[in-house]
């Protein structure tokens, strides 16, 4: 039988691989995705994507999304306690493993365990400790499709925002990026691959300057572009 986890989704593509690996296994079943969302913009903290299509992708994979509302420029404090507010719904449920897409930031980890463990919980990293550049083929040979959303213009171009990753995407990055943007050089918005039903069909918008990123408005297809507060 298995058990019911809570996973920790941003939208991009360690969440897609991650969740991924978790569907290739009978242990555990995901009981919802969980994703902090910025109040007033509407957008995916940190990754700058919209709400709508953080919406379409819950739709397509199939599962509940629960929206984790915080304030712009949020301070630890009261991320915690939204947080940790979500995770007691969820663990009332009896629910006691939640899932995240993390790599090998091992002070990240930590963190996150430390948190968890106040409530009784405990993490799982399904993509834990695997070779950022065989996941990189991976996330391509699998069917996976992504835009890079939000870029870090001290180790990226700016022209990076934006773009598919593809096989020329991972092919220009500088030699000290990560290639899964694990030290937080780029972040991304998968819309297709195994793990959806469908595909989400987005386009590159705008591309602003905000808080010493670059961001990259990506919309639905048939949407006309106009850039909202990221």
């Amino acid at each position: 039988m298995s058990e019911s986890i809570l996973f920790c989704w941003s939208g991009g593509k360690d969440s897609a691989m991650a969740l991924h690996a978790l569907q290739q296994q009978n242990h555990y079943r995901v009981a919802a995705l969980l994703t902090t969302v910025t109040e007033t913009y509407n957008r995916v903290s940190m990754h700058g994507v919209r709400r709508e299509l953080l919406q379409r992708q819950a739709q397509s994979i199939g599962l509940p999304l629960h929206e984790v509302r915080i304030p712009p420029q949020c301070v630890n404090p009261i991320y915690e306690a939204r947080m940790e507010e979500a995770l007691r719904v969820y663990r009332s449920q009896g629910i006691r493993q939640v899932a995240f897409g993390d790599i090998f930031l091992e002070d990240l980890r930590a963190y996150r365990e430390s948190n968890l463990a106040h409530l009784g919980m405990t993490g799982l990293f399904p993509i834990w400790k695997r070779d950022t550049r065989e996941l990189a083929r991976f996330f391509l040979a699998a069917g996976f499709r992504a835009f890079a959303a939000c870029i870090d213009p001290r180790v990226l171009p700016e022209s990076s925002a934006g773009r598919e990753l593809n096989d020329s995407f991972f092919a220009d990055l500088p030699p000290h990026v990560d290639p899964c943007g694990e030290n937080g050089e780029f972040h991304t918005f998968v819309c297709d691959g195994p793990i959806f039903r469908q595909p989400i069909p987005v386009r590159a918008g705008e591309v602003v300057h905000r808080d010493g990123f670059v961001f990259c408005d990506l919309l639905l297809s048939e949407q006309r572009s106009a850039l909202e507060g990221l």
